[in-house]
Order: C-alpha cells, then sequence, then structure tokens
C-alpha cells in the first residue's frame, strides 16, 4: 500500500527572504490575485507591477514569468489544502483520535477539491493551458487517494491507481468548466460527485 505522500508546493522548496522582499512579495501577490480573479489571461506583469507599486524587474527576479506568477497566487491556498488533508482534522484529515473509515476521507477530500477547483477556477484554467493536469500538487492528491483507495482492500478497489486517475479526471479545471457552461450549478456537481464516489466505493 503507497504512504501518505509529503506536501509539495507549486513553487517548490521556500527560501528565507529580506523582509523588504516579504513586504514586495506579498504586495505583488495581493495584486495578482486581485487583477487574475476574473480573467488571468488578460492580465500582464505590467499591471501586476503598477498595482503592487514596484518595478516589473521585480516580478520577473522573483517569479521568473507570468507562468511562475500564477503559480505563487495559488501555492498559499494549496499549502493550506495539503496540511488539511495530509494532518488536519477529519474526515478530511486523519484526526487525532480513532481512525477514520478511508471511504469517509475519500468523499471528503473530493469534495474538497471540488470546492478549491470552483473558487480558483479561472487561475487552474490558466495553469491547465500551460503546464496541463499534472501539476506539482497533482502527484500529491494521487498518491493520497491511492493510499486511502488501497486501505479499503483490492475487493472494493481492485485497482488503487485507476480510481485515483479516474476521480482525479472529474476534477480537472477544464470538465468543471465545462459543466458549469452546461448549466449544472455548483451543488448539482457535488451531488453528481456524491452519487460516482459511493457507487465507487461500497461497490
Amino acid at each position: 500500500m503507497p504512504s501518505e505522500p509529503q506536501p509539495v508546493s507549486l513553487m517548490g522548496l521556500s527560501r528565507g527572504v529580506r523582509a523588504d522582499a516579504a513586504r514586495n512579495r506579498a504586495a505583488i501577490l495581493e495584486a495578482a490575485t486581485s487583477l487574475m480573479a476574473d480573467d488571468p489571461d488578460e492580465v500582464s506583469m505590467q499591471a501586476v507591477a503598477r498595482r503592487a507599486g514596484v518595478g516589473v524587474g521585480t516580478l520577473y527576479r522573483r517569479f521568473g514569468d507570468r507562468q511562475g506568477l500564477l503559480l505563487a497566487v495559488l501555492d498559499e491556498g494549496e499549502r493550506q489544502f495539503q496540511q488539511a488533508f495530509l494532518s488536519g482534522p477529519a474526515p478530511l484529515g486523519p484526526g487525532s483520535g480513532e481512525p477514520v473509515d478511508p471511504a469517509e476521507r475519500i468523499r471528503a477530500f473530493i469534495h474538497a477539491l471540488l470546492d478549491r477547483t470552483l473558487a480558483n477556477l479561472e487561475l487552474l484554467l490558466a495553469v491547465e493551458r500551460q503546464e496541463g493536469r499534472r501539476t506539482g500538487p497533482h502527484a500529491v492528491w494521487h498518491l493520497h487517494l491511492r493510499a486511502l483507495c488501497s486501505a479499503l482492500g483490492s475487493a472494493r478497489v481492485p485497482d488503487p491507481h485507476y480510481w485515483a486517475d479516474l476521480l482525479l479526471a472529474a476534477l480537472a479545471p477544464s470538465v468543471v468548466r465545462d459543466q458549469l457552461a452546461l448549466g449544472a450549478r455548483p451543488q448539482a456537481l457535488h451531488d453528481a460527485l456524491d452519487v460516482v464516489v459511493v457507487r465507487v466505493l461500497r461497490s
């Protein structure tokens, strides 16, 4: 059975930074988050620099390029999400008391990931267009689901790797976008996902 993964940042390992650099980073991320809320593809590095009150060269030195800035905007939320499902309270996390049914943790994880995708859809779509669906955190999500599926036993989940792929495919940003475009409401997506998860895990 695969072991639980270690947290992975969208930006890789963080480094210590000076206080002024930390303030600049915070201002840049606040500006980028605000500007990219509606249509990230239309936001330039120059616009972010103006809003943050820094030179555009500062952005390129700190984040490399526009894609690096997109990932940085999403990074803090991703860190918090990983902490929640890897070590937080049950049922999303393992909790600190009695062991939690793996099926309940899978269900909680899938719904939490859908909420995160809905809340950050435009940013995640922009990242998906650049990097595809398998960004760094995808490996953490996949290994986490594989570990939980394996814990259910081969009679219930004969191929944990495949079921992890299947569950995550339904939560790809482009899939969520297409369902919303067809008129699905967020609650309807949760309800449909719940039916799939229940059928898979209780078969």
